[in-house]
Order: structure tokens, then C-alpha cells, then sequence
């Protein structure tokens, strides 16, 4: 859990510093630091969605597996 909150402290503070040094505001520099965060993990969640569909085409077309000796037992 420390872990995940002093990522958080820094990809706040990275989101901070880049906007602030762009716009030169500390309200918009804020704003962006907040809300883009929350916009990542909507388009992560998405994303994923994305991800699993093309994961479960891709073992869709793969072809099956043979025993060792190459046919099948029966």
C-alpha cells in the first residue's frame, strides 16, 4: 500500500510540475494533477476491455496441441 500511494503522491506531483511549468497557473496546474488520474483509469478500464477481447480471438485461432508423438489417444 506504501508503494501504491507514493506513486500516487508522484504522479500527482509529475502531472503538477509539467502543467504548471506549461501554463504557468497553480489552479490549472491543480485541476489537471486531480482530474487526470481519474480520466487514466476510466481509459484503463476500457483498455482492458479491449485487451481481452483481442487476447480471446488470438487463443481462438491458435492451433490445439498434440500429444507427445503427435496424434491424438484412442
Amino acid at each position: 500500500m506504501a508503494k501504491t500511494l507514493s506513486f500516487a503522491v508522484l504522479h500527482f506531483g509529475v502531472g503538477f510540475g509539467v502543467t504548471y511549468a506549461l501554463t504557468g497557473s497553480v489552479l490549472i496546474a491543480t485541476g489537471v494533477a486531480l482530474i487526470e488520474p481519474a480520466v487514466n483509469t476510466v481509459v484503463f478500464f476500457f483498455h482492458e476491455r479491449f485487451w481481452q477481447r483481442f487476447d480471446w480471438l488470438a487463443s481462438a485461432s491458435r492451433p490445439v496441441s498434440l500429444p507427445q508423438g503427435g496424434h491424438l489417444a484412442g
